[in-house]
């Protein structure tokens, strides 16, 4: 299926399969025949999803949400396009579902603590310049693996309308928009990094998405990690 979205602005180029390996593996190699910007392709079921760090990401078929975006257009910085997802996730989530998620550094929504979506960035190019970016959403409706949530209310196409139309609604810098709605600011944070393990105080996030955290040793900037948010003693 293609089609513009219920806004009317022909932003996005609509296609739907019931069953994929990947969204983002599908869309990267849509990339390469050259697709648009704004190409957008969702799926009932994924066998090979991924999330961050190589995580396998499954859900039953037809139960969740799971769409992936091509950018071409304005990819620098690149931080800025997983933020512009998830904020508006998190805007089709307040309309969609009537609940406020917080955002966990990088990307990640959360509702009550417990993960309701996450976000998986990739890019490709020529010769160490970045051509195209594919960011991957999987944001759980009506289903939940263990330990993480829910929307409460919604379904697929309500949510993933809103989601469209939020993204293409948002100002040309989002970067106080994902500060404000950051949970990650002001938690002590555990974060796993190659080769090291810093513990310390989540402060900022700076222009580049990194995210600054206070540690015994000082301020550091952190652009990739695992983060745990800890519970006060």
């Amino acid at each position: 299926m293609e089609g513009l979205n219920a806004n009317g602005r022909g932003r996005w180029r609509l296609e739907h399969v019931a069953e994929t390996g990947s969204t983002n593996a599908d869309l990267l190699a849509a990339a390469a025949s050259g697709a648009p910007d704004g190409s957008v392709l969702v799926a009932d079921h994924q066998t090979a999803g991924r999330g961050r760090l190589d995580r396998i990401w499954a859900a039953p078929a037809g139960a969740n949400l799971l769409v992936s975006i091509l950018f071409r257009d304005d990819l620098y910085p690149l931080q800025r396009l997983t933020q512009r997802v998830s904020l508006a996730a998190l805007v089709a989530c307040e309309r969609v579902g009537g609940v406020s998620p917080s955002l966990k550094w990088p990307n990640d929504l959360l509702l009550d603590d417990r993960k309701l979506a996450g976000i998986l960035a990739e890019a490709a190019g020529d010769h160490g310049r970045i051509d195209v970016v594919v960011v991957g959403l999987g944001l759980n409706i009506g289903w939940s693996p263990e330990g993480a949530t829910r929307l409460p209310a919604g379904s697929r196409d309500e949510v993933l309308e809103a989601f469209l139309d939020a993204l293409a609604d948002q100002p040309a810098d989002v970067a106080a928009m994902y500060r404000a709605r950051l949970g990650t600011i002001g938690q002590m944070v555990r974060i796993e990094m190659p080769g090291e393990v810093l513990i310390g105080t989540a402060i900022d996030v700076d222009a580049d998405g990194a995210l600054i955290v206070d540690c015994p040793t000082g301020a550091r900037a952190v652009s990739v990690g695992d983060v745990t948010h800890l519970r006060p003693l």
